[in-house]
């Protein structure tokens, strides 16, 4: 039956790929959404894994489009269906894919919005270090622009995986995947202050069986930080810059990249930095990079 095989394959999403959580829920509300339409269409009962074919994967992609979701959210969906055949497969549930039958909607590849240094800057500078949240705040930011760490992997971050004498940060990204990345002096600075000063006050404010006393970055309360609050942060210093309406919290990666890539850095080290499984990942960058230097071109030359 479905619901069992989807039961099993998140399980295997869990403990053998060692998903994140946020992964983990995507998958979980993509395999329940088509569950659902299953059923509805099959009056409430339930069937085996062998009576869905390409057909009924299509009518459900027709459902979601005529729901009016994005290209991009159908095709993660697909994708997600896909995977889960694949798992059945393996495990001798399934004998082939009916998801690979199904053409995957075409999408326009969006290039990443990232900030100029000078913006770059205004924006890291904007929370008040005479607060204890501010310092924090400033740290963050700082942290996040000199490593292109994911939000994601930022809040995960334990005081150990720190080397402040060596300025590395140990990373756990995709699938735990290990990685060292450096950071500069202005990100130690900023993070000396907070670890100093800000974080042992949030500490104090928790009761003692509460405290993450592990956690590098903690909220008000001495409890790790979330990717929700670092996204609500953001969101708090984006309206004081009226003009960087448009940025969010992976803007500041984003912004990394891009300028590493507009400095020479070479792109395979930029990969390896942002922990992209594949180059191709990476060479988004290279894009954005052109069409800056068409943009120079075309305002600079005389005859452009």
């Amino acid at each position: 039956m479905l619901q069992e095989a989807s039961d099993q394959f998140l399980q295997h999403l869990k403990y053998e790929r060692n998903m994140s959580p946020h992964t983990l829920r995507n998958y979980a509300s993509d395999v329940e959404q088509f569950r659902e339409f299953v059923l509805g269409i099959e009056k409430r009962r339930e069937i085996g894994i062998e009576e869905i074919d390409r057909l009924t994967i299509r009518e459900w992609m027709a459902s979601l489009h005529a729901a009016g979701l994005k290209k991009a959210s159908i095709a993660r969906k697909l994708a997600s269906l896909r995977t889960l055949f694949q798992f059945l497969i393996r495990e001798g549930k399934a004998e082939a894919n009916p998801a690979k039958l199904v053409a995957t909607p075409k999408i326009e590849r969006k290039l990443p919005t990232h900030l100029s240094i000078e913006d770059a800057v205004r924006f890291i500078e904007t929370p008040d270090l005479n607060t204890d949240l501010g310092r924090r705040d400033r740290a963050i930011l700082e942290f996040l622009y000199a490593t292109g760490i994911r939000v994601g992997e930022l809040v995960n971050i334990d005081l150990g995986d720190v080397d402040l004498r060596e300025r590395m940060v140990r990373v756990f990204g995709k699938r735990r995947k290990e990685r060292i990345v450096p950071f500069h002096d202005q990100a130690l600075q900023a993070l000396l202050l907070y670890l100093s000063t800000s974080r042992p006050t949030f500490v104090n404010n928790a009761p003692a069986a509460k405290r993450d006393i592990q956690a590098c970055f903690l909220n008000y309360q001495g409890t790790r930080l979330t990717t929700r609050s670092v996204g609500r942060m953001i969101d708090k210093y984006i309206k004081t810059c009226a003009d960087l309406h448009k940025i969010s919290p992976h803007s500041l990666r984003h912004t990394f990249a891009t300028h590493l890539l507009d400095s020479g850095a070479d792109l395979r080290d930029i990969q390896e930095l942002l922990g992209h499984a594949r180059l191709s990942t990476t060479q988004i960058y290279t894009q954005v990079s052109m069409e800056k230097l068409i943009d120079v071109y075309a305002r600079s030359h005389p005859k452009a």
